[in-house]
């Protein structure tokens, strides 16, 4: 149908019509993608489908890589050995220094210099103080003034009568004109002044460490006067309480081993120096005295934990106490063999809290551990027979109840 309007030509109508998108190609396209990628999917899992079904059990039943046999477990070893197994003794003691000076002024005077400080570290001969030196510069030129005139006086007692008779007085006779003079107590007062004088700077007796100082410059410090204290840490004691059941184990010349809260991770070696004869009627216990020698880590007042010698077993073949485990019932170690944790059971003997005697099997006569066999002391609680393991550190052996630091295989 055509309608005119005005003078406008009349036009013929037309349907309108919706763009037409062409679908085909890219379904087509689409399709053949995913297709592609599935058969590429299936043809990975078809290559390592023993893969994907091992990841896939793992992961439902919680498996962990250190549970597949394929993987090594880190451990920690120490060597077995052969030598002496040591019985201790284990108590406590009180450290003492054997050289605590109190110190205290030979002469009085004022103080003019404070040349250290509480906690100074002082070596023997070195200045601490000095008293104004005035006086004692005083002293010793009035002394020797003094010792002049008796001298001049001695020489006119005998110098008269020798010009005239040309003799000299004999020995005897000089030795009684210098006292009759006064010329003997003259150098003596002489002497004592220089010594004052010398004494007027007071000197560290001992190396060691000034505990206490109560002094300072302006003082007047009087002789035998207590104002400090010197005390030689590298010549310390150490008090130890023994029961008195276990006195008659120790030996003077054994081996004690020290342990201190002021030196964690270590071990320090001494030896039995004395045991005392008293015995405490009440704690029951006896003294014994250990000495350090060399160290400066341990101070007065400390305590100390001690690990006397009671008894030395010689030739006997030795693992780490920590290293032996039970499984039913039967004591083991696990012993390094090409890279696998073997199995091994022992025969444990006596013990001495850090290492273990191991005795000979009944069956065999045959001690099952050689020296020199690793032994794993750490990661071994839930290992089985013939894991696979890495030794990821040896630790050093230890010499009393604390561990020393493992040494790593670089």
């Amino acid at each position: 149908m055509c309608q005119s309007r005005g003078s406008r030509p009349c036009l013929p109508l037309r349907p309108f019509a919706m763009p037409v998108v062409r679908l085909r190609p890219l379904l087509v396209l689409s399709t053949a993608l995913i297709s592609a990628a599935c058969n590429t999917a299936e043809q990975d899992g078809a290559a390592d489908g023993s893969d994907t079904t091992t990841v896939t059990a793992d992961a439902a039943s919680g498996t962990t890589d250190a549970a597949r046999p394929g993987i090594a477990l880190s451990v920690v070893a120490q060597e077995a050995r052969d030598g002496d197994l040591v019985l201790r003794v284990k108590t406590r003691g009180d450290v003492y220094g054997d050289a605590v000076v109190d110190l205290a002024a030979d002469v009085g005077g004022t103080v003019a210099e404070v040349l250290v400080r509480s906690g100074a570290r002082v070596t023997k001969g070195q200045p601490l103080v000095r008293l104004d030196p005035f006086p004692f510069d005083l002293a010793v030129r009035e002394a020797q003034a003094a010792l002049d005139e008796r001298e001049q006086a001695f020489r006119e007692s005998f110098m008269p009568e020798s010009l005239v008779t040309g003799i000299g007085p004999t020995e005897e006779q000089r030795k009684a004109l210098r006292i009759r003079s006064g010329m003997a107590a003259a150098e003596v007062r002489l002497e004592k002044a220089r010594w004052e004088r010398a004494r007027s700077v007071i000197t560290a007796p001992v190396d060691g460490y000034v505990d206490r100082l109560d002094l300072a410059p302006g003082e007047r410090l009087g002789a035998g006067t207590a104002f400090a204290t010197i005390v030689d840490v590298s010549a310390v004691r150490i008090e130890a309480r023994v029961l008195e059941d276990d006195l008659p184990l120790v030996r003077v010349g054994g081996e004690a081993m020290i342990t201190s809260a002021a030196i964690p991770g270590r071990s320090l070696r001494g030896r039995i120096d004395a045991v005392l004869p008293i015995v405490d009627s009440v704690k029951r216990t006896g003294r014994v005295i250990v000495r350090v020698p060399g160290e400066r880590v341990l101070r007065p007042g400390m305590y100390a934990d001690v690990d006397l010698e009671a008894q030395r077993l010689p030739g006997r073949r030795l693992v780490p106490t920590r290293a032996i485990i039970e499984r039913d019932t039967r004591p083991l170690v696990f012993v390094v063999r090409d890279g696998r944790a073997q199995w091994t059971y022992i025969v444990p003997g006596r013990s001495n809290g850090v290492e273990t005697e191991v005795l000979p099997d009944s069956a065999s006569g045959l001690i099952p551990v050689q020296p020199g066999d690793q032994v794993i002391v750490d990661g071994h609680l839930t290992l089985t027979h013939d894991a696979k393991v890495t030794v990821s550190a040896m630790r050093e052996r230890e010499t009393s109840g604390t561990a020393l630091p493992a040494r790593r295989n670089d």
